[in-house]
């Protein structure tokens, strides 16, 4: 089974950053992409970047500029680097691996999903 960990969320003020952390453990033949959203309180969860094996990156038009992901591919881990935050970045913010593939003997792939970590911006 595969488990994603997310780590880095706090409270900072506008202007702040904030480094956040997903970490993919389990039996990991390789995966397609790995993605960042957020869900603020009563909204709809929104993507906010993706990373892909062959890393091809995509930001959401409102962190463009402001937000950085990286991965590491020996750590099955990606980054979220999150500068010049605003009160609206506001949400718990949770990591996506797409595409994962668990066995050299089999070619099914899945998706799985953190918990989320909470972000917090006071202005």
């Amino acid at each position: 089974q595969v488990q994603l960990m997310e780590s880095g969320g706090g409270l900072v003020q506008a202007g702040g950053s904030l480094r956040l952390s997903c970490a993919a453990s389990g039996r990991i033949v390789s995966m397609n992409a790995m993605e960042w959203y957020r869900q603020a309180p009563g909204k709809q969860r929104d993507l906010v970047a993706i990373i892909t094996s062959d890393d091809a990156i995509t930001y959401a038009d409102s962190v463009k500029g402001r937000f950085t992901i990286s991965r590491d591919n020996a750590k099955n881990t990606v980054y979220l680097q999150m500068n010049s935050l605003k009160p609206e970045d506001t949400a718990v913010y949770s990591c996506a691996a797409r595409g994962v593939r668990t066995s050299f003997f089999k070619a099914d792939r899945g998706d799985y999903w953190g918990q989320g970590t909470q972000v917090t911006v006071s202005s």
